[in-house]
């Protein structure tokens, strides 16, 4: 994933906001509808404003990609985590767990190609829990054949900590900018 600069198609909503955000003070008659949402491929958080009269609901699926878009007049932009609202931030949590249930190949082919950052660090040591130690042995046991599951590279790598988790919190970590490498979210 890294290097990765593609745009999002589709979003998931996380909040919806028929009057916008409670601490606009703006008069009522010129604020709109916000929505917040996440992309379902690179995980980019956005801030949406739907067309008029649209509702969304949280959970649901947009079209935001180029071209005619059924509900969403315009992106704002990116946000970072801490402006979610307390809605969003508690939608997040499932969605994510759903999002990486859902495409567990994608990130199971990440344990199998997975390579060196440089001659010191490897992509593998991104995620957390995982160090050189544990890198070295995934990288010894993809060798003998691919991994095919989460549950796979949890049973042939020992005291490697749960994969999905693993893979869940490095997302949240990127989502926070905790590093400047990106493995799964695109920024």
């Amino acid at each position: 994933m890294i290097g990765q600069t593609a745009k999002e198609e589709f979003v998931i909503t996380l909040d919806f906001l028929p009057h916008g955000y409670p601490f606009d003070s703006r008069p009522m008659h010129q604020k709109t509808a916000i929505a917040q949402a996440i992309g379902k491929e690179r995980f980019t958080l956005l801030e949406l404003v739907p067309k008029k009269g649209e509702f969304l609901q949280p959970h649901e699926e947009v079209y935001i990609g180029e071209g005619k878009r059924d509900k969403i007049h315009h992106i704002v932009g990116k946000i970072p985590l801490s402006k979610l609202t307390q809605t969003a931030k508690s939608e997040l949590d499932f969605i994510i767990d759903k999002m990486v249930d859902k495409n567990e190949k994608k990130f199971v082919d990440f344990f199998n190609n997975a390579g060196p950052i440089n001659t010191r660090m490897h992509q593998m040591e991104l995620l957390p829990g995982i160090g050189k130690k544990h890198t070295r042995m995934i990288i010894d046991e993809r060798m003998e054949r691919p991994f095919e599951s989460f549950e796979d590279v949890k049973s042939r790598v020992k005291l490697v900590p749960d994969p999905k988790k693993t893979v869940i919190r490095r997302i949240y970590a990127e989502l926070n900018n905790e590093d400047k490498h990106k493995l799964f979210v695109y920024l």
